[in-house]
């Protein structure tokens, strides 16, 4: 029953939102690099799309995804060039870059599940190909960057990616609602993501300095 790609509408429109949403973060994060506009573009490009590169690479899923559709190309192009117009409008700018990203990783993860159906892998691949699709990208805009990538200091973020991948497996695989599943999968994961940054969640960090004997 896991072998199911759901044909959800849904998804396909919370995709669009998401590839914005997450060049977005990476303009913000090119903005505090002082890079050009040249290079935000890129960045945005980079970060909304690399994700689902490296998973289709993986699953040997072609064409990739921009290149069968380069309009994802130019939404990412345009979210970037539009945050470079819009950043000085923004206060808050930390918190938009979170609320964004997470919004990214939620949407990213569900599609990664997406496509792990359809090349009909296992359960356990499916959850996988989510996760790498919803955190890769950020970590790719993180490197370039020069920074440690959020995946690995901030609080749960992969684990926020399993649970949601989980979450919108099972119901998929019982056949439930695809846009209610979809709806309820996003609100969940986007939930999850902002209480563990306002609650400051992590997971239990294993600190080892080498002198124990």
């Amino acid at each position: 029953m896991w072998t199911m790609p759901p044909t959800d509408s849904v998804l396909h429109v919370l995709s669009f939102i998401a590839v914005a949403a997450q060049s977005m973060t990476a303009a913000l994060a090119a903005g505090r690099r002082s890079m050009d506009w040249a290079g935000v573009c890129m960045l945005g490009a980079i970060t909304a799309l690399g994700g689902g590169t490296i998973r289709d690479v993986l699953l040997g899923h072609y064409p990739l995804l921009w290149v069968a559709h380069p309009i994802y190309l130019a939404i990412a192009a345009a979210g970037a060039f539009a945050t470079i117009l819009l950043a000085r409008l923004v206060v808050r700018l930390n918190l938009a870059f979170l609320v964004l990203d997470a919004i990214g990783l939620v949407v990213f993860t569900m599609a990664g599940c997406d496509v792990a159906w359809q090349v009909d892998a296992s359960l356990p691949i499916v959850i996988v190909a989510g996760m790498i699709t919803g955190c890769a990208g950020g970590v790719l805009r993180d490197i370039l960057c020069n920074e440690v990538p959020l995946l690995f200091r901030s609080e749960l973020y992969a684990s926020v990616s399993v649970v949601t991948g989980l979450f919108y497996a099972i119901g998929t695989g019982l056949q439930l609602n695809d846009w209610l599943w979809t709806g309820l999968t996003f609100v969940l994961g986007l939930t999850f993501r902002m209480l563990a940054i306002r609650y400051k969640w992590e997971m239990p960090k294993f600190v080892f300095s080498g002198e124990e004997r």
